[in-house]
């Protein structure tokens, strides 16, 4: 139902609904990014609202054992390939919930310890995973209303429902995919359809099938039964020729289907006046825990210790698309004609990485930076900052901005995606939450990091307005999780006939 302005009108309903997740990684188990994030989170919440959730994921030689782990005595013999492959499965819950998760352990793919694994049987893997998944619930005897897929990595999951499992109760299962990260797509040999025992006129360009490969994220948009993605801005990027990496003409044909909903992060997690990371705690009503934040933040990372000067926080994956080179450009000349800190964390373009260490050394006292992850440093970065610096090329959504202006920490970003969605661009006492960008370049990252240093020094008065601003939105999964229960019966009357009210 479309309410005012073209938007999705959402509906509240009553009965309980029971749903799986499906997922590759989950906070606090196994995780690479915000896909962790929203799959050990969101569950929660909708738990918490009386529904029956549920979750499978891998059992990865990494897996963190968080809690307490049972193995059930009935192995799970998992039909794909030429024959049943048996597996374990260890049962635990989310902590802080009632949500059952299981994790599927065949050493065969999952007992090495990366999550995505570079080898020739990764999309084997997954197809074991949403296998698996569907073969648990009916080991279990329970057959959801919805399943909720993520990524490429469970894009055949609703190729299975509608081929080789149509002739069971699971086949009335909706599904939901959500989309993460578009750029990631799953693309492999085609002998992983008959190992996922899905028929080979499956193998087309309205299926599977994308340039002579099996694309994984494209089966999953055209046969799931409803398409979700990270953030509004997002969903209409992403059906765009620049944004789709080659699926938009998918994503159109799909647009009836496709929804953006912000991702949201967890305030019991993110709280700045209970987080046990930092050396202080703090609140809008007293910040003067954030000061003591900021001073351990300046002795942590060899900075001088000045209380005035604005100090910078970066916490980033060193990736083209993060767009940190674009930062690395101009810090030179930053260095040269601001009175201003850097405080930098992370990894990964050696470039990038060579180029921060080089200024590290070129600015002592001015300039530090950790190459690598640390998750206690990036909370007190978060916390000890005074602004943070995300200037993407594109972001399906971003958390780290909506942590920073939790934690008081005004966001300097670049107008796209969740970015986008999420910080209000300064407009003096009036409004605003950060500092906004357009182009992709470092010329327009110079001058929004010079706007914001001027109105750090020469509106002492707007910038706290600023941060109390930040402080005070709402990013929480309680919201989030009422437009996905809508989303889910959307999806279950469009696949039954019948709305689950």
């Amino acid at each position: 139902m479309l309410g005012r302005g073209g938007g999705i009108a959402f509906c509240r309903a009553v009965r309980p609904l029971k749903i799986l997740f499906v997922t590759p990684e989950v906070e606090p188990f196994a995780k690479v990014g915000g896909l962790a994030d929203m799959c050990g989170a969101l569950p929660k919440y909708l738990a918490r609202s009386g529904h029956d959730v549920r979750l499978v994921a891998p059992c990865y030689g990494s897996v963190k054992r968080v809690g307490d782990w049972r193995a059930r005595e009935e192995p799970l013999g998992v039909e794909v390939g030429a024959g049943a492959h048996w597996a374990r499965t260890w049962e635990t819950t989310l902590p802080g919930a009632a949500v059952p998760a299981y994790f599927l352990e065949f050493n065969d793919f999952f007992a090495r310890p990366e999550i995505y694994s570079e080898g020739r049987d990764n999309a084997h893997r997954f197809v074991f995973l949403c296998r698996g998944a569907l073969t648990l619930c009916e080991q279990l005897g329970w057959t959801p209303d919805v399943i909720h897929c993520h990524d490429w990595t469970t894009g055949l999951l609703p190729v299975m429902l509608n081929t080789t499992v149509r002739d069971t109760p699971l086949a009335r299962c909706a599904t939901v995919f959500t989309i993460h990260n578009l750029e990631h797509q799953g693309l492999s040999h085609e002998s992983v359809l008959p190992f996922a025992r899905i028929p080979w006129s499956e193998f087309r360009g309205d299926s599977t099938e994308s340039y002579g490969a099996v694309n994984m994220m494209k089966a999953g948009l055209y046969h799931s039964t409803k398409i979700t993605t990270v953030s509004p801005t997002y969903a209409q990027e992403i059906r765009t020729k620049d944004g789709g990496f080659g699926l938009d003409h998918v994503l159109r044909h799909r647009s009836g289907d496709l929804i953006g909903i912000l991702n949201g992060i967890d305030n019991e997690l993110w709280d700045p006046a209970t987080d046990k990371a930092l050396p202080a705690n703090f609140s809008a009503a007293d910040l003067s825990g954030k000061a003591a934040c900021k001073a351990a933040l300046q002795e942590r990372m060899g900075l001088q210790a000045d209380p005035k000067v604005p100090l910078y926080g970066v916490v980033a994956r060193l990736a083209h698309q993060k767009g940190l080179d674009l930062l690395a450009e101009v810090l030179g000349e930053i260095m040269g004609r601001m009175p201003v800190q850097f405080a930098l964390l992370g990894s990964g373009d050696e470039q990038t990485e060579n180029a921060f260490r080089w200024a590290s050394h070129a600015f002592p006292g001015r300039v530090a930076a950790k190459i690598g992850f640390d998750g206690k440093l990036a909370r007190l970065i978060q916390a000890g900052a005074d602004l943070f610096i995300m200037p993407s090329r594109s972001e399906p959504c971003g958390l780290t901005q909506m942590y920073a202006m939790r934690y008081g920490t005004p966001p300097i970003v670049r107008a796209t995606g969740g970015l986008a969605d999420t910080v209000w661009d300064y407009e003096g006492l009036e409004g605003g939450t950060g500092f906004v960008f357009h182009a992709p370049n470092s010329a327009a990252l110079y001058s929004a990091i010079g706007r914001s240093c001027a109105v750090y020094y020469d509106h002492p008065r707007e910038f706290r307005a600023m941060q109390l601003r930040g402080m005070a939105q709402d990013f929480s999964w309680t919201r989030r999780a009422k437009n996905y229960e809508d989303v889910y019966r959307w999806a279950v009357e469009s696949r039954t006939g019948v709305y689950p009210g």
